[in-house]
């Protein structure tokens, strides 16, 4: 199930999505964060950890792999395979302990570990257009059908 693209103009309402995800987000859910550099996808995944309580900086994994975060929810991980020539290298990072542990998975590049993660819920595909960015979410269990479903749906 793909829920139609969401326009995002600026910087605020790529915030404001990963806010709403976060809103809804289920107990235990890995996400793909795709798009080219510089779609947003560190910016949405900055903004789901705020709206989820964490306080302190918030950085990019591109050169760490992996950062973890404790959060209301669980622990929350926010890994970027982007330096990764494949899934292979993804070994020494300790995935099966993550995968006990963490609540929330943020993963950009998701691609270059396939085969190697743990099946995704929800795939979110951020597009750079002329006029701002655009995001797609796509879901790829029951799970991530419901959090489409909630993410769609209205605030009371």
């Amino acid at each position: 199930m793909t829920a139609p693209a969401l326009v995002l103009p600026d910087e605020a309402a790529t915030r404001a999505l990963g806010a709403r995800l976060a809103a809804t987000c289920p107990r235990r859910a890995i996400v793909l964060l795709d798009g080219d550099l510089g779609a947003g996808k560190t910016t949405l995944a900055r903004a789901l950890l705020r709206e989820l309580g964490v306080e302190g900086p918030v950085r990019s994994p591109t050169y760490t792999l992996v950062e973890r975060y404790p959060t209301a929810v669980g622990e929350v991980v926010h890994m970027d395979l982007y330096r990764l020539a494949g899934a292979a290298e993804l070994d020494f990072l300790g995935l099966d302990e993550l995968h006990e542990t963490a609540a929330l998975w943020l993963v950009e590049w998701g691609e270059r570990g396939e085969g190697a993660l743990p099946p995704a819920d929800l795939r979110v595909l951020l597009t750079v257009r002329d006029a701002g960015r655009s995001a797609r979410l796509e879901a790829l269990s029951p799970v991530g059908r419901a959090w489409v479903d909630r993410v769609q749906k209205p605030f009371s």
